[in-house]
């Protein structure tokens, strides 16, 4: 083959070109392009050719032949010739400027061919171009753009030519018009400018070394004046930012004359570029350059400018960035750039112009001039290191600013002067403390509202840079420790510093580690000259107090920690040891929790404990009581916050414990009360906290020291006589004397207690009361302020409980118990009834229960009156709306624990029937309420009070539980409350009243009885909201009753439930005639009358109420008759009119209660279902093409009634005695009522009842027939297979025509697998119908026995044989369906019992050829379903008898392979696979001749659009690799073509001829003419698959199998399938024309 051909290949890709598709002319680029890498000069020259015949070719088309000769050359251009490349430069020259006018894309395409050639024939394409550059005329505006182009991809190249170049063009600048002329002239001079300063920066490997700047710069000089005298006033903005760009590199190749001489209107002219275009990024790159330039020639004349500069480029900085556009950063860069050149030659005058900006009150101003400060300072060093005290003395104004974008800049600008060196000056502290100050703004202040203005995101916030910043200073600047340690030390104790504390502590903690490493031993902190330091005790209050709320602050908890760890050896000498084992504890707890989980008290606890232990360890009072001092003293400076404060106080408690000093103790005790914030509830609670901590080591002193606070003047005066009259004052006088009586309570709570016990009613008690009651005149005044009543019920809480406690509590007697329990219950009632608004009724009832249990006891009326009061307190008070679930719900739920603890108090002074008969009286009125939550709460207090009874019950003789009947009476209806929650407390009750029997019957507390434990496991069902659910566990627990009651108490109990008839709450009485009902059972016959005439009655009673117990009462009367009548009842109830209504069918449902029963109905019922025919058959239509079927009445009545009875549980032994029966008769029932239609009088009726509402039960034939199966199932035990075949969808598919084969398939799998002992009796009932009159039956039969098959339970049941052959003898059934199946169950044998195969063999294998060879079936489904089954069976018989059957298979499926029908492609190909896989490695040469005639088939339908037939030649091309006998091949196959594999196909086919074309090369005719025949494929996939195949084939082959090939039949079908419809294909046959370069 001649190069001709390649011509030829090229011709036809160029001719399709002009394809409409993008893609489909991408491609055909790629395959010119492809054509240009085997022969690039014949590619080429086609490609010129093209181009210079077709000249109307519409440019887009040019453009894209031009992009493919720019890929081939830029690919090739060392292999072009000289010839050549002057034909393309031609060519592309004129391409290029055959327009006169602008045509981008196609003259940029042609520029590119000529950069491209370019790159080695600079020479011969400058002569080109220098043809185009005549002196005094305008050149081509892509001319000058790709001279442009050339200097930039060939500096050493173009270089030398930019003298002749200049010397044409700088003739026209001053006569060009055109703006955009003048734009790319500007292009070109700029890119000359840099490609000559490229080249001079690099002369050493320059070819001409000698070239010098002097040599441009006439030429440059000429151009610049008019660049910048004629095109910089242009109006025109793109033009004028063309020739600025231009100017910039221009400067550098002026004359150092020119260039001074110039500057004067340079610089002015370009700073007034920056007000006229708002994106500056180009004006201040080309500023930067130029004075870069002047810079380097020394110009004098930049002092002169340099004010002007500065302004124009200040203004600049002070711009906001207000979007990420790159070029608005780049601006940012490029002045930043310029004020670094500035500040390197005249910092002075810089400085002097910066900084007193910095005193302007202008945020932008004030922004950039930190920004321009900060950059100088980095990028200029060495010329600020003189100027650092000016510099830090004009940031005092800065510092003030609140903006927080100046704070921000402030910020970043001591972070270089930390880099640099300027903290360590005088003045740099003030520096950092305004970081630490940073530090501490709040966090919720961070960032600023949005807004225009507010662009930083919240990481950028100030706060978090200054924490970045120190943290960085300190770790990372070595100079900075001895700046920062110990400065920083003094910013721990001041409160404005406390958001600051997290960073200083990291910090200081690593300057601490430093200091520790360099002088190990020595102390950290040396006090001498540093008075503003922070004492030891001053560090361990603030780090202590701090540390109480852990995670505030970023987690100041820990840091404050490590500091404190880290400064052991300074705090005390001793502490070292000790705090190495306790605080990494303390760490580890807070890492185990969050700020949601930890529990804040036992967190303060673990402190105190850690604060004890380290008091301990210390033992030096002097030290303590310094300590104690210190805290004191910092009390005030945690005013703004209450609970660091409370926490401070008992960490003054603690101290003051562990001091031995008694004066001391006194005295601060003194000043604590003296200076307390009364008005302050956390530090009311808080001082009283530190008196109670205080009093564990000094009891006597603390009670002697709040003695005489309360004689003292300050106490008196707040509450004298002339002060009671003022609100406010009366106000904080209440607050003092709260606190006090708050402090007595905690000293009561914390101190010993056998010395409490002693001090309690002398000291303790009389003092709170004499605090708490005031006399006016000798009157007694009582007090309005809830908070004082609060901390009087708690204080006496506190005592109570501390005596409660106390180990001689049992012989103490409490003289003034009755006057606390009065002064309590005025509380209680003083409370609004309705509402929960403070705890004073818990604490009060918490009292009470504490005072309850102590002697003297209380008399009956001082009880009673106690319940009374409390009950009517708690029981009303209306239940809060949802929203309030917070602290509202947890007051009311402690409100009614404190209720639940005083009334079993109370119970435990009398433990007697009668006792709990008297508290549950009490509580009667609210069990009956109306009020539901008032009911649930009486319930709950019930319950509590029997579990109490019950726990505690103590029987010393068998006596009898009297009022048991009238308790459980009580009770049990409540089961049925319409509270959820009042049911439940309901069961508990009877539950424990039922154990309270058993244990006055004498039986042990473990003892747990059966029947009352059944209680528990009905607790679920009276949750339930189904009234039936419910009044069934009603019944139930009647029934658990009825077995436990004495019979002595059964008139107590049902005239108790009488009672309860009436109750309000409907639900109860219904509850009530439940439990009636339940007790007095009906014994013997009682209903003697006819049986038609009862189901009458019962239908017509049951019509005229909906009462719940005249149902159950129906039901009741119809299963007794049933049991003395049945035939004569289920007779009666089929003459029902249909569709049954609800009565009739919940009679029906009641003849299911007893087993034996049920046995007789259902056999009754199928008697009935199969006494008349299934339907009839009648025309609608005279004309109609085939009869309609109607259902008959009878058989469709039974099985609705049968449906009806199998829907109760109870039927379940009776279903399972009629098992086979049931399931072949509905079976079958189901197959003949397939397309049955209703009569038409039911029609009407069944749409009547769908339109009204969804009916229980369809009477539609089929339906009705698949419900009743399925309910036969499931009282079958066959549960399972109701899922599993709904889970398949199959109970829909049984029901329609097109899906009753696979819906009868499922039902039979999920039989097979779920009821395999069931089997053999329905198998029996089923083979039967084999001569059956109705078609619709054999094949449900068939389609059923077939798919047992499927499975080995009829191997396990030993079926095997007896289905083969009744399937064999079906093989000759008229009916095709029937055929079919029968083919299919014997396939099924392949998965069933595999093993069974090879013996049966000859068998199977000659029903499956004959099923390939069935005539009778136009369709040809028997031989679909014989070629699926022999794929089954094949791997499992004999080769032996395969091979004689071998061959004739694969002829008579191999029309299959390209089948219309995709079911007929994949079985084919699957057995096609499965006939390869059964004779790997011994296929005869007559069969491997059908592998190779397939490989082409099965390659390219794995581009079929059927995922099944692209599955099967997977699995057929991985069984075929063996008999190829090519392991690369079968390899390739197996690698790629995996199940459930993505396939890259095109890889996979390429791999797959490369392997061909190695070791098969023979083939390559035959493999390409197969292929030719998919080239007119009616699908799309294939189609464009074919041609993919041929041109791999082709990329792959040598040449010695070429001519195998017809070249001219190849090219001339895929010349035509580049006109195939579908771009897909036109795609693939243009990259394969690429590749047949290869039989070039």
């Amino acid at each position: 083959m001649t190069r001709s051909y390649v011509r030829k290949l090229s011709t036809i890709l160029l001719d399709a070109v002009t394809d409409k598709d993008p893609l489909v002319q991408e491609q055909v680029c790629s395959a010119l392009c492809a054509l240009g890498e085997s022969q690039p000069e014949e590619a080429l020259s086609a490609c010129e050719e093209h181009l210079r015949l077709n000249e109307k070719l519409a440019h887009p088309y040019r453009t894209m032949i031009l992009r493919a000769m720019e890929t081939v050359v830029s690919s090739h251009i060392s292999e072009l010739d000289k010839d050549k490349a002057k034909a393309i430069i031609l060519l592309a020259s004129g391409e290029m400027t055959k327009a006169k006018d602008l045509v981008c894309d196609w003259q940029q395409a042609a520029s590119d061919v000529l950069v491209a050639v370019g790159r080695r024939f600079i020479g011969q394409v400058m002569e080109e171009m220098l043809r185009g550059l005549q002196p005094g005329v305008l050149p081509h505006f892509f001319v000058v753009r790709t001279l442009a182009r050339l200097s930039v991809s060939n500096v050493f190249g173009m270089v030398p030519f930019l003298a002749p170049i200049l010397s044409a063009m700088l003739p026209v600048l001053a006569t060009t018009k055109s703006d955009t002329m003048r734009g790319v002239l500007c292009y070109a001079l700029q890119h000359f400018s840099e490609s000559t300063l490229e080249y001079l920066a690099n002369l050493d490997q320059a070819p001409d070394p000698t070239v010098r700047k002097d040599a441009f710069a006439s030429d440059i000089s000429s151009a610049y004046d008019i660049l910048f005298h004629h095109w910089l006033p242009s109006r025109e903005a793109k033009l004028r930012l063309a020739v600025v760009e231009a100017l910039g590199p221009m400067s550098h190749l002026l004359p150092s004359e020119k260039l001074e001489e110039q500057l004067p209107k340079l610089l002015p002219g370009v700073l007034a570029l920056y007000k006229k275009h708002a994106e500056t990024c180009h004006v201040s790159k080309s500023l930067g350059q130029i004075l870069e330039a002047a810079v380097s020639v020394g110009s004098r004349t930049l002092d002169i400018q340099l004010d002007a500069l500065l302004t124009a480029l200040h203004a600049q900085i002070c711009v906001p960035v207000e979007s990420a556009s790159p070029l608005v950063v780049s601006n940012q860069k490029e002045v930043l750039r310029c004020f670094t050149v500035l500040a390197c030659c005249s910092p002075d005058r810089l400085l002097a112009f910066l900084l007193p900006k910095l005193d302007t009150g202008n945020e932008r101003t004030r922004v950039g001039t930190l920004q321009v400060l900060r950059h100088i300072i980095n990028s200029a060093a060495a010329q600020m290191e003189v100027k650092k005290p000016f510099i830090l003395s004009s940031m005092r104004l800065p510092l003030l600013d609140t903006n927080s974008k100046v704070k921000r800049a402030v910020v970043q600008v001591v972070s270089a002067m930390a880099h640099h060196g300027y903290l360590e000056q005088p003045g740099g502290e003030a520096m950092i403390e305004y970081v630490v100050q940073q530090c501490a703004l709040p966090p919720e202040t961070e960032p600023q509202k949005p807004g225009p203005d507010c662009e930083e995101p919240p990481a950028d916030s100030v706060r978090a840079i200054s924490v970045s910043t120190l943290y960085l200073v300190s770790t990372t600047v070595d100079r900075m420790s001895d700046v920062l340690w110990p400065y920083l030390l003094q910013f721990l104790t001041p409160v404005r510093f406390t958001g600051a504390l997290t960073p200083l502590c990291r910090s200081l903690v690593h300057l601490a580690r430093k200091r520790q490493e360099a002088g190990p031993g020595a102390l950290l902190i040396q006090y001498d000259g540093h008075v503003t330091l922070p004492s030891p005790y001053a560090i361990v209050t603030r780090l202590l107090t701090v540390s109480s709320s852990p995670y505030l602050g970023d987690g100041r908890g820990a840091a404050s920690l490590c500091l404190l760890n880290a400064l052991h050896r300074d705090i005390h000498p001793l502490l070292g040891r000790r705090w190495a084992t306790t605080i990494p504890l303390l760490l580890e707890y807070l890492d185990e929790h969050t700020e949601e989980t930890l529990s804040q008290k036992e967190w303060e606890e673990k402190l105190l404990v850690f604060l004890r232990d380290t008091l301990a360890v210390v033992s030096d009072n002097t030290w303590v009581c310094q300590l104690s001092l210190e805290m004191c003293k910092q009390l005030p400076c945690y005013n703004g916050t209450p609970q660091e404060k409370n926490f401070l106080y008992k960490c003054v408690g603690t101290t003051l414990g562990a001091a031995s000093s008694k004066d001391v103790v006194r005295k601060h005790l003194q000043e604590l009360l003296e200076s307390a914030r009364y008005q302050e509830e956390a530090e009311r609670e808080g001082l009283a906290s530190c008196f109670g901590i205080c009093a564990i080591s000094h009891l006597d002193d603390t009670l002697a020291q709040l003695e005489d606070f309360v004689r003292s003047d300050v106490f008196r005066k707040s509450i004298g006589i002339f002060n009671i009259f003022k609100d406010r004052s009366e106000n904080e006088a209440e607050k003092v004397k709260g606190a006090l009586i708050l402090c007595y309570g905690h000293v009561a709570a914390l101190a010993p207690r056998e010395l409490v016990l002693a001090r309690a009613e002398s000291d303790i008690l009389r003092n709170t009361f004499q605090c708490f009651s005031t006399k006016v005149l000798g009157i007694k005044v009582e007090t309005k302020d809830a908070a004082l009543k609060l901390s009087l019920v708690q204080s006496v809480c506190m005592v109570c409980g501390a005596i409660c406690s106390s180990a001689q509590a049992g012989s103490f007697h409490f003289s003034q118990k009755a006057e606390l329990v009065v002064q309590m219950m005025e509380f209680i009632k003083a409370e609004p009834p309705d509402s929960l608004r403070s705890p004073i009724r818990k604490k009060a009832m918490l009292a009470c229960t504490y005072l309850v249990s102590l002697e003297p006891a209380l008399d009956e009326q001082a009880r009673t009156d106690m319940i009374h009061g409390c009950l009517h307190s708690v029981m009303a008070v209306l239940p809060g709306p949802e929203e309030e679930a917070g602290g509202q719900e947890s007051l009311y739920l402690d409100t009614m624990h404190a209720l639940e603890d005083l009334l079993t108090s109370l119970l435990r002074r009398n433990m007697t029937p009668q006792g709990l008969q008297t508290m549950v009286e009490h509580l009667r009125p609210w069990i009956r309420s109306p009020r539901g939550h008032e009911r649930v709460r009486a319930l709950g207090l019930s319950a509590c009070l029997l579990r109490f009874f019950l726990e505690h019950l103590h029987v010393s003789a068998l006596i009898p539980f009297h009022n048991l009947g009238l308790l459980i009476g009580l009770f049990s209806p409540r089961c049925a409350d319409l509270w959820p929650a009042t049911r439940q407390e309901a069961v508990n009750c009877v539950y424990s009243l039922l154990y309270l029997q058993l244990g006055y019957e004498g039986f042990s507390h473990d003892y747990r009885d059966d029947v009352a434990e059944r209680l528990l496991t009905l607790k679920d069902g009276l949750v339930h909201p189904d009234p039936a659910i419910l009044f069934h566990s009603c019944h139930s627990i009647a029934q658990i009753i009825a077995k436990r009651l004495p019979p002595d108490q059964l008139i107590s109990l049902l005239l108790t439930l009488f009672e309860s008839l009436g109750d309000s709450d409907k639900n109860c009485s219904r509850a009530a005639t439940v439990m009636i009902n339940c007790l007095l059972k009906e014994r013997g016959n009682l209903l003697l009358e006819k049986v038609p005439e009862i189901v009458s009655m019962l239908r017509s009673k049951l019509q005229e109420t909906q009462e719940e117990h005249v149902l159950r009462a129906a039901q009741h009367s119809a299963y007794l008759l049933a049991s003395q009548h049945c035939e004569a009842v289920v007779a009666s109830l089929l003459g029902s009119p249909l569709p049954f209504d609800s009565h009739t069918c919940s009679l029906w449902r009641a003849l299911a209660a007893e087993p034996g029963l049920t046995v007789q109905v259902l056999g009754l019922l199928l008697q009935k279902m199969s006494r008349d025919v299934p339907f009839k058959e009648s025309r609608a239509f005279l004309l109609s093409s085939s009869p309609d079927r109607v259902a008959t009445l009878l058989p469709l009545a039974a099985t609705c009634a049968l449906s009806e009875v199998t829907s109760v549980p109870a039927s379940a032994p009776a279903v399972l005695e009629l098992y086979p029966q049931l399931f072949a008769a509905l079976l079958l029932r189901v197959s003949c009522t397939v397309g049955v239609q209703l009569p038409r009088n039911l029609q009407a009726k069944e749409r009547r009842a769908s339109s009204s509402g969804p009916a229980s039960r369809s009477l539609e034939p089929c339906s009705s027939a698949v419900g009743a199966l399925q309910l036969a199932l499931v009282r079958g035990g066959s549960e399972e297979v109701v899922q599993r075949v709904e889970l398949e969808r199959g109970w829909e598919s049984l029901r329609t025509s097109t899906g009753h084969e696979e819906g009868v398939a499922r039902l039979a799998s999920a039989m097979a697998k779920f009821a395999g002992p069931r089997l053999p009796l329905v198998m029996k009932a089923l083979v039967c119908t084999h001569s059956s009159v109705y078609e619709i039956q054999r094949v449900t039969s068939t389609a059923f026995l077939a798919e047992l098959l499927n499975s080995n339970v009829v191997n396990d049941l030993m079926l095997l044989e007896s289905l083969l052959d009744n399937l064999a003898a079906r093989q000759k059934d008229a009916c095709a369906s029937v055929r079919r199946l029968a083919l299919r169950g014997l396939a099924n044998v392949a998965s069933g019992s595999p093993s069974k195969v090879r013996a049966h063999g000859p068998q199977l294998l000659t029903a499956m050829i004959g099923g390939l060879d069935d005539g009778d079936d136009p369709q040809s489904l028997v031989a679909l379903e014989a070629m699926v089954g022999l794929a089954k069976l094949l791997d499992l018989l004999d080769l032996g008898d395969l091979r004689s059957a071998l061959l004739h298979v694969a002829i008579r499926i191999r029309p299959f392979f390209d089948s219309e029908k995709m079911e007929f492609r994949s079985a084919s190909i699957r057995l096609f696979g499965h006939l390869n896989k059964a004779c790997h490695g011994d296929c005869e040469d007559v069969f491997l001749e059908q592998v190779v005639g397939g490989l082409v088939p099965l390659l390219l339908h794995l581009r079929d659009p059927q995922a099944p037939v692209a599955s099967a030649c997977r699995f057929a091309l991985r069984m075929c690799g063996p008999n190829l006998e090519c392991e690369e091949l079968a390899a390739a196959f197996q690698k790629h073509l995996q199940e459930g594999r993505g396939l890259h196909f095109g890889e996979f086919l390429n791999t797959t001829c490369k392997h061909l074309m190695r070791h098969f090369p023979d083939l390559l005719g035959r493999l390409v003419s197969t292929s030719l025949f998919y080239f007119q494929s009616s699908w799309e996939d294939v189609r464009a698959a074919a041609p993919m195949l041929t041109g791999f084939l082709a990329l792959h082959v040598e040449p010695e199998p070429r001519p195998q090939v017809d070249l001219e039949q190849l090219t001339a079908a895929l010349q035509l399938l580049l006109k195939d419809p579908a771009p897909a294909v036109r795609m693939n046959a243009a990259e394969t024309l690429g590749r047949l370069v290869k039989f070039a």
